[in-house]
């Protein structure tokens, strides 16, 4: 497998290039998208922060690039969570999440095929 985590661009902020899922899809290996990382906005005091705003959108569009699947973290309550709370979902909005990505996931894979 491959993974998208997104890339540091001169902002401060991960940026993902969806042309990547393209490019990492044409090895043969399934692309996995790695959600919670590329909401990223890494900073050099020791702490990562976030923008989870961003992630409907984000995985809305990978799924929209065909990626065979999501790694994303979420918690009950994201603000206790251990590690990456700025980035980590709030376990009762997952299920929207899945549903909204699974309906374009299904559209997307069967434009391929005609």
């Amino acid at each position: 497998m491959l993974t998208e985590r997104g890339a540091s661009f001169g902002y401060g902020d991960l940026v993902v290039d969806m042309r990547s899922f393209e490019i990492m899809r044409r090895t043969g290996y399934p692309v996995i998208f790695d959600l919670t990382h590329s909401m990223q906005k890494p900073s050099g005091a020791g702490s990562t922060g976030g923008d989870k705003t961003v992630a409907l959108t984000l995985a809305r569009a990978a799924a929209g690039a065909g990626i065979a699947g999501v790694f994303f973290e979420a918690h009950p309550h994201p603000e206790k969570a251990l590690s990456d709370k700025a980035n980590t979902l709030n376990l009762a909005e997952l299920k929207e999440v899945v549903k909204q990505m699974l309906s374009i996931d299904e559209v997307t894979k069967c434009q391929k095929m005609n």
